[in-house]
């Protein structure tokens, strides 16, 4: 096996379980916060600020994980 092949078929089959990691973290993240806003409606601003950042940082890394298969694709 060459490295171009190694690298069309572990490149796309590594973006589809980034996508597939980065949907559940952002399910679970999600859950927990409508979990926690229900329990104290009272802190639903600060918990809303938590889970957008914590669902930016989930993107950036689905992104980044987007960038370098991307790049590795564009070796051969």
């Amino acid at each position: 096996m060459t490295p171009q092949i190694a690298i069309a078929i572990g490149a796309p089959m590594g973006l589809a379980l980034t996508a597939i990691a980065s949907a559940f973290a952002l399910g679970k993240a999600v859950s927990a916060a409508m979990d926690a806003t229900a329990r104290q409606p009272e802190a639903s601003t600060k918990i809303l600020v938590n889970m957008m950042a914590g669902c930016a940082l989930i993107e950036a890394l689905a992104l980044y994980a987007l960038v370098f298969g991307f790049t590795l694709l564009g070796k051969f």
